[in-house]
């Protein structure tokens, strides 16, 4: 003690002399030192702030075990087939990964990590060493602790200030969490590439098994992967990936983690690749994406891509396949048959959309919204807006009923011109007399009859109906009873499922419940049945659209071997741009539309009934292959009433002997007399004047009606043969297409005469001279 009081007394001295001795230099010394020791000083100071200021809190801290988690979503029988994610992980615990992988992890990324408190100094001094030695950064020192760190709260960037934030931060980890929970953490969070975050998504992405299941040598590979995932991806490089797997294996060696003969073996093995997590979403894109849409519309794109979600939908994904596979089967056929016509030209692809769901609930069991969902991610059952056609036209004949014209009534003036802000108008039309009944016109798709019929309704009366049913931004015009107005596809089918519920409209769904990550409920579809129609008008115009399957411009469906109780209706638009046709069972109701994303023609003469027909019948024939054959329920409401098919009329004994002709004028099986179905109170009460006597039947060759002429009728499953000529099934121009598609439209005919279509032949009529 008394040395050291010495020693300072002695510096004073010599520090006095130097004063006197040289006192300016001394000033100066002292400032100098003074300014240091404050530079030092206020740096530590800044250094510290810099470092601590935006480090997370105690709290995030603890919440480091967060991570973005992908949401799933299930089918209608609570099977998980898609996720939507930003970081493709599967979290596991650390119990189900194996023992395997965690020592590869630990011997080639941190072997001292149960030694260590977060920063291994004897790490970091060996990682310099080398680097100094290799004059280059060619070995890191940071521990398993310090990577979680970085990932979780800091940046990648190699500066001296986050090393040192990452060195604070691995050392609070270790002191929040014990080394087990940190390796699962690290685990679960670190990047192996191909968008694959945490072992389990890695193992399922690269190996098809999951992270319990691998072997040492897969457990190498994937550790390999952490040092630089692009480079040692064995799907970019197998090669490379197992060069570096040999690597990590000599370090298992190495630190004893396996024997000489494990090694060996694994060294000698060659990898097999096989991707059961992402392989599994070949099918159901177009839905997928709308439902992504949905939910990122309602819950928000982060919590959507990280929180987690649990979504509950309706997709039947057996259908689906199905729905996929057939469309893909008809596009090829027509595009054959354009070669064969030399009909194929322009840039795009020939596009198809398809829609099923079931019409009590609105569920949507299968969407296809075009041929390729990588190509093109437009979808064409929800987006696209297209004219219907005569698919439209049960919506103006369901308004009528609901009027009290029943589908016995006879329409009349076919040939009359209708006024059009273009002038008079007589739509394009097949031929035919100038009566039929709203049944005959139904099946046969008569154009003028629909357009007589929308003017008897009151046009304003079927746009509230079409309203009521889901179809709304309807023209106000004649035409709209061709299908003029502009429609969805899922919209169509969403409101022909309305027939087959007995007039109950129910919006469609493809969603039946959102869970959060710690399964509450957030989301629960909730089926809002709402009147639209009477069951009466529901339940008459399945009847009628039975019609159109059974014997009309949809009897394909049968041929291609879809053989349950069924209604629908085709629809075709001018200049053959769109074929459509919705059909339905008691259980089941699909659309499907065929076209151009830039409407032309799809092929010359190209009707719904044999494009679009065969596609739904094959699809629904996949589709309800295990479905009982159920009729649909006639409701107390209605009565069935026998009737003359030409009249409406009750029958007389001239009614039940005359003789039906087809439209080649030869004598068909089919009785003059038939069950036709009323609301009751609409059925007639008064006999048919047409047949007076037994023998007053004409041979005609058309479904008209004239004194005295016996027409063949659309009754469901009577025809002997399926109808031998094509029957126009068009949209009319006239005043609904002003604006949309001038080049698509004609000027209405200048008068009735002009717009008069020849009779033409059938087949049989030919064959035989008639």
């Amino acid at each position: 003690m008394m040395d050291l009081h010495q020693h300072i007394a002695a510096a004073r001295k010599r520090l006095a002399r130097i004063q006197r001795a040289h006192p300016a230099a001394f000033l100066a010394l002292v400032i100098v030192v003074s300014v240091v020791t404050l530079m030092v000083f206020a740096g530590s100071l800044w250094l510290t702030y810099d470092v601590a200021h935006d480090l997370p809190s105690a709290s995030q801290l603890r919440d480091v075990g967060s991570m973005a988690q992908a949401t799933t979503l299930y089918d209608k029988d609570n099977r998980a087939v898609f996720t939507i994610f930003q970081e493709r992980r599967v979290e596991t615990p650390l119990s189900d990964m194996s023992p395997l992988l965690v020592h590869a992890i630990v011997a080639v990324e941190d072997q001292r990590f149960y030694d260590h408190g977060g920063v291994d100094l004897v790490r970091i001094f060996a990682a310099a060493v080398n680097n100094l030695r290799a004059h280059r950064a060619a070995q890191g020192g940071s521990t398993l602790t310090q990577q979680l760190a970085r990932q979780s709260f800091l940046t990648a960037d190699k500066t001296f200030r986050r090393k040192l934030k990452e060195a604070v931060l691995a050392w609070r980890l270790e002191r929040e969490f014990t080394k087990d929970q940190i390796l699962e953490m690290y685990l679960n969070k670190v990047y192996f590439g191909d968008g694959l975050y945490g072992v389990e998504a890695a193992s399922l992405g690269f190996f098809g098994k999951h992270a319990r299941d691998l072997d040492v040598a897969e457990s190498a590979l994937l550790a390999g992967l952490v040092k630089s995932p692009s480079t040692y991806a064995p799907t970019v490089n197998l090669d490379r990936a197992v060069s570096r797997r040999n690597v990590v294996l000599q370090t298992m060696r190495n630190s004893h983690a396996i024997d000489r003969a494990t090694y060996e073996r694994a060294v000698r093995s060659r990898p097999r690749l096989a991707d059961a997590l992402r392989s599994e979403e070949n099918d159901g894109q177009y839905f997928k994406e709308e439902v992504r849409k949905q939910l990122v519309q309602r819950f928000g794109w982060d919590r959507v891509y990280q929180g987690g979600l649990k979504v509950y939908t309706t997709i039947d994904l057996n259908m689906q396949k199905a729905a996929e596979a057939e469309v893909a089967g008809s596009l090829a056929e027509i595009e054959q048959r354009q070669l064969k016509r030399h009909a194929q030209g322009g840039s795009d692809p020939l596009q198809a959309a398809l829609v099923a769901m079931d019409p009590v609930t609105g569920e949507v069991r299968a969407l296809v919204g075009g041929r390729n969902f990588d190509q093109s991610r437009f979808n064409r059952a929800t987006q696209a807006r297209r004219q219907a056609g005569s698919a439209f036209k049960p919506f103006v004949y369901a308004a009528a009923l609901e009027q009290g014209f029943t589908p016995a009534t006879v329409i009349t003036g076919l040939d009359n011109p209708v006024a059009t802000l273009q002038g008079q108008w007589v739509p394009d039309d097949h031929g035919g007399d100038g009566a039929m009944t709203m049944r005959a016109a139904l099946r046969t798709s008569s154009n003028r009859a629909a357009v007589q019929m929308l003017q008897q309704a009151a046009i304003p009366t079927a746009v509230r109906y079409a309203q009521r049913l889901g179809i709304g931004g309807l023209p106000s015009v004649p035409s709209l009873a061709l299908g003029s107005g502009e429609v969805t596809l899922l919209s169509m089918t969403s409101a022909y499922s309305t027939f087959a519920n007995q007039g109950m409209a129910t919006p469609p769904s493809l969603i039946r419940r959102v869970d959060d990550a710690s399964g509450h409920v957030l989301f629960m579809s909730d089926t809002r049945e709402a009147r639209a129609l009477s069951e009466a008008t529901a339940f008459i115009m399945t009847s009628m659209m039975s019609d159109v399957i059974n014997a009309g411009t949809a009897w394909q469906a049968r041929k291609v071997g879809f053989t349950l109780p069924a209604a629908g209706k085709t629809g075709t638009t001018n200049d053959y741009h769109d074929a459509w046709f919705i059909g339905f069972t008691p259980h089941l109701v699909a659309g499907v539309w065929i076209g151009y994303d830039m409407p032309r023609t799809i092929i010359a003469n190209g009707y719904a009934g044999e494009l679009a027909v065969p596609l739904w019948g094959r699809f629904m024939a996949a589709a309800t292959r295990a479905d009982a054959p159920d009729r649909f329920t006639m409701p107390a409401t209605v009565v069935p009433v026998a009737v003359c098919r030409m009249s409406g009329k009750l029958p007389t004994d001239g009614c039940r002997g005359a003789v039906v002709y087809d439209a080649d004028g030869l004598p068909t099986d089919k009785p003059m007399v038939y069950t036709e179905y009323f609301v009751r109170g609409t059925e007639p009460t008064d006999y048919c004047p047409l047949h007076a006597r037994p023998f007053d039947a004409v041979a005609t060759s058309g479904d008209g009606i004239r004194p005295g002429v016996a027409a063949s009728s659309g009754e469901a499953g009577k025809s002997a043969l399926p109808p031998t000529d094509h029957l126009h099934d068009t949209a009319a121009p006239a005043d609904a297409r002003l604006g949309d598609n001038p080049s698509a439209a004609t000027a209405p005919p200048a008068s009735p005469a002009s717009a008069s279509t020849p009779r033409k032949r059938g087949f049989w009529g030919r064959l035989f001279g008639r």
